[in-house]
């Protein structure tokens, strides 16, 4: 038994019981869940999760909770590459295209609160990205958003792609997204982050004075937001992004 000291929750029991639907590439209810009582140990879930599956490095997903709440989840696998991909293809899985960052300073935690003018400071370069979603909830978070955070958010999957203009964070709105898999259109329209800013999620987590104090190292890889909505993918093959006409990333779904 490994019990949070806040509320006697079982955090052991939800990691293995998430991993094990993980590795079966299964879902099941909420209501068949015990659930997370609040975020704090629904984070202590998520690491423990984490742990089992092995994930390594230093990417992170950053949201928002329903309450506007900041919250992160370990990207893995982890793939980085200047052009193509190969990751592992689940039925249902939804594709996100997104611009991820990488620190060149870190953010610790201080008393008064971080501007966007210093964020944007600390991020040394930004990159096109893609996130590969599927979660061991059937509903995902709408039922339940703290045992979706235990899930690691649903992230199955991200590749790190080429580098784009840091620029491209204050101007991606403005730019032309294309998905395309098989040659069929997914999406065609313009890149618009879910609020309209690309660092507005990263920002809040930044003034996140709960959150563990070697958060947000130099280095660290987050992932921003949807710039595309979920599309969910027809099934396993290639998936090819093309953004602002200039930068392309290409991801191989493997059955």
């Amino acid at each position: 038994m490994n019990d949070s000291p806040l509320t006697g929750f079982d955090v052991q029991a939800l990691a293995d019981s998430l991993y094990g639907l993980r590795e079966a590439c299964r879902s099941q209810a909420t209501a068949e869940f015990s659930l997370p009582q609040n975020l704090a140990t629904a984070m202590q879930a998520q690491q423990t999760l984490a742990a089992k599956e092995g994930v390594p490095g230093n990417a992170w997903k950053v949201a928002m909770s329903p309450d506007k709440h900041a919250v992160v989840a370990p990207l893995h696998p982890y793939v980085e590459t200047s052009r193509d991909a190969e990751l592992p293809y689940l039925p249902g899985m939804k594709f996100e295209v997104e611009i991820a960052v990488r620190l060149g300073r870190s953010l610790p935690i201080k008393s008064d609160l971080y501007s966007r003018e210093e964020i944007y400071d600390a991020v040394s370069e930004a990159y096109l990205g893609a996130e590969l979603l599927s979660s061991a909830i059937k509903e995902g978070g709408t039922l339940s958003f703290p045992l979706f955070v235990a899930d690691r958010i649903g992230n199955r999957g991200y590749v790190l792609g080429p580098a784009v203009p840091k620029t491209l964070i204050d101007t991606v709105g403005e730019a032309e997204l294309i998905v395309t898999q098989g040659g069929n259109p997914i999406y065609k329209g313009p890149a618009k982050h879910p609020v309209g800013d690309v660092l507005a999620w990263l920002v809040a987590y930044a003034n996140d004075s709960a959150r563990p104090k070697n958060s947000l190292e130099a280095g660290a890889i987050i992932t921003t937001g949807a710039l595309s909505g979920a599309m969910l993918l027809p099934g396993s093959g290639k998936v090819e992004v093309l953004l602002s006409k200039a930068y392309a990333l290409n991801v191989v779904l493997m059955a």
